[in-house]
């Protein structure tokens, strides 16, 4: 197994759990009860806050903050700069630590730089948001959203390329081979690559 690497600068604090071969680079600030995952990278300028999680090999670009109620599964990408939120209202003279919600980034998402991702959404399996969107609400599996707010504009393999469903239910992946099939507004892999 890999070692961690943890840069000089950052800090990290007593109570924070962190995977073998994760990599924290400079300026970094991880907070106690935050779970890390194994083989995860969290670029310069990233804070991670209390009971955040984050699954295994899940990648965090400069100038990234994950704060209370964002969980990431397995294989997550975070963009430079992008925000994610933890309170709808917020004001500073009213205290709504109470009133925390969760955001669920599941396995294989990605999203684009400076994309903001409004509190108490589910990011769908190997979903991509693009650089710049603000998403509102829930995106599915394999959905391609992007602009403000964010509107879906296709679908995309697990590979991160697009799928064309023109012409049929069914749409390969130009990179890998495998199949999808896209049914009742919902897409699933049907077959893997040979």
């Amino acid at each position: 197994m890999s070692k961690t690497y943890i840069h000089e600068s950052a800090i990290i604090d007593a109570g924070s759990n962190i995977g073998n071969g994760t990599k924290i680079w400079h300026f970094c600030h991880v907070s106690s009860r935050s779970v890390i995952g194994e083989n995860c990278v969290l670029g310069q300028n990233v804070y991670v806050a209390d009971d955040v999680e984050l699954g295994n090999n899940v990648k965090v670009q400069n100038n990234v903050s994950l704060y209370t109620g964002v969980i990431c599964e397995d294989d997550v990408f975070l963009g430079p700069s992008m925000v994610f939120t933890n309170v709808i209202n917020p004001r500073s003279h009213v205290n709504r630590k109470n009133e925390y919600k969760k955001t669920l980034v599941k396995k294989g998402a990605s999203i684009g730089a400076n994309a903001t991702i409004v509190c108490g959404v589910t990011l769908g399996r190997y979903c991509f948001i693009g650089a710049g969107s603000v998403v509102t609400r829930d995106v599915p599996d394999y959905a391609l959203v992007m602009g403000n707010p964010a509107h879906q504009a296709g679908w995309m393999s697990e590979a991160g390329e697009k799928l064309n469903f023109a012409e049929s239910r069914f749409a390969q992946c130009q990179v890998t081979g495998e199949k999808y099939m896209l049914e009742k507004g919902q897409v699933r892999k049907v077959s893997v690559s040979v």
